[in-house]
This record gives C-alpha cells, sequence and structure tokens, in this order.
C-alpha cells in the first residue's frame, strides 16, 4: 500500500496546476517564510476566511509536505458537490446556481478529484457539528511521526457578525494536542502562527493574499500547573498573535 506521501507525488503537478487556477488572478505576498519549520513535528494555525484559497495559498507556500484538516464533508462525493453549491450560493446568490449549471462539468471533476484523494494523501477529516476528539487524535499521531499539520481556525468565510470578522475564536483542539504531546510525550511541539488576508474575495477577481507567519509559539511557555488552565492560556494567546499578525499585515 502506497504511503501518503507516494500518493501526493503521484498527483502533485496536478495540485500545482489547480490550486493556481484556484487563485486566478491573485497575487501572494508572502512574510515571514522563514518561520516554518523545516523539519520535525509542527502545528501550523491560523485564521480560515477563504475555502478553498486559504489550502491553495498554503499549499503553494508551505516549504514541505504538510497535512490539513479537513471538513468530513468533503470525502464523500455528495458532500463535496453540496458544499460547492453553498459556496457559490453564498458569494454570488441566486447566480451562483447558474454559474455552477454553466460550469458543471469542471465542478464535476473537481469534486471526484478531490473526494477519491483527499483520504489518499493524509487529509484527517474533521466533524464540524459534533466531536472532535477523533481528529485531535489523528494529528497528534502525525505530530509524533514528525510531520507538519495545518489546523485553521473558522469555517472558511468572513463572518460579519463576529467582534473580529477575519479572525474566529480559536477552538481548543491545537491547545490540548500540544499540551498533551509535551505533558504525556516529552515533545515540544512548535505551533507556528500565521494569518491570511485576501482570500475571502471571490475567485477571478485580482487581489493581493497577504500571509503574515509569525515565530512559533510553544506550549511550555504557558503551563500554569493545572491542564485546563494551560490549554486555555496557551489558546488565547494563539489567537492573540494571530490577530496581530493579521492587523499588522494590513499596513503593508
Amino acid at each position: 500500500m502506497a504511503t501518503f506521501e507516494e500518493e501526493y507525488k503521484r498527483i502533485e503537478k496536478f495540485v500545482n496546476f489547480i490550486t493556481k487556477v484556484f487563485l486566478l488572478p491573485k497575487k501572494i505576498d508572502l512574510r515571514g517564510a522563514e518561520n516554518f519549520a523545516r523539519e520535525g513535528p509542527e502545528i501550523i494555525v491560523g485564521n480560515h476566511i477563504g475555502s478553498y484559497q486559504d489550502v491553495s495559498v498554503l499549499v503553494r507556500t508551505r516549504p514541505r509536505l504538510t497535512y490539513f484538516t479537513a471538513n468530513k464533508e468533503i470525502f464523500t462525493r455528495e458532500g463535496a458537490s453540496d458544499l460547492v453549491l453553498r459556496h457559490l450560493h453564498r458569494h454570488m446568490g441566486k447566480f451562483g446556481g447558474f454559474v455552477h449549471l454553466i460550469l458543471n462539468p469542471f465542478y464535476a471533476f473537481m469534486v471526484t478529484f478531490v473526494s477519491t484523494n483527499i483520504a489518499r494523501i493524509g487529509t484527517i477529516p474533521v466533524d464540524l457539528q459534533g466531536s472532535r476528539r477523533e481528529s485531535v487524535l489523528r494529528c497528534q499521531d502525525y505530530l509524533r511521526k514528525g510531520r507538519a499539520v495545518v489546523a485553521l481556525q473558522g469555517r472558511g468565510r468572513v463572518q460579519p457578525k463576529d467582534p473580529n470578522p477575519y479572525v474566529a475564536e480559536f477552538r481548543r483542539g491545537v491547545s490540548v494536542m500540544a499540551y498533551n504531546l509535551y505533558k504525556k510525550g516529552g515533545i515540544s511541539v512548535p505551533v507556528t502562527p500565521l494569518s491570511i488576508f485576501g482570500t475571502h474575495i471571490m475567485w477571478g477577481v485580482p487581489a493581493t493574499v497577504k500571509v503574515n507567519v509569525g515565530r512559533p509559539l510553544f506550549v511550555r511557555d504557558y503551563c500554569t500547573g493545572g491542564e485546563v488552565s494551560t490549554v486555555e492560556a496557551f489558546r488565547a494567546a494563539l489567537q492573540q498573535t494571530v490577530t496581530g499578525l493579521f492587523l499588522e499585515s494590513l499596513s503593508w
């Protein structure tokens, strides 16, 4: 049976091509790339405002093979197709249905391609409506093997009613992973924060996507003596850091 790395190598050229298409005609302004870990375990955490465009940006800017967490619906053809249609309606209203009809052959191909290959390359399914325990445990297993994992925070779109529409409130999952590996496995995993701005702008519209990568944070620096308080302190620090990176990028 082929490894995740071997499966990715098989489709890498097409992935590079399609991520270019998904970002047309946008440009990427990446700063702080030196903060990404080149080897060993790493968690990459950031805001999530641009659905598939966020993923495309990270695929094109990461220094090595990285494993993503993703909505479990994408792992089936029916679920992925429904997500595409909802995305188009969200951005284009009723016109989105028309666009979906016109471009249906392309969308049908992409839905089949993604749903067929996403599990083969090691993407980790997340139940957005239920428990995330299984995805957390799988992420921890990847990290023990020295892999890099991406855990973006948010629903893949701007939330106008939130206090910060571009940086959703962070969940505890990343902090829990870092804490468990440090306390129970003696592994101090670097958590690399980054902010993304510009991917919320609809596909086909020119824009500059700003990616601001900060220095890694470590849960050991936020230990309070108790698990719950340490996890919360680290979660808050990650959210605050990403918010700061985001605000900094607005001045570029």
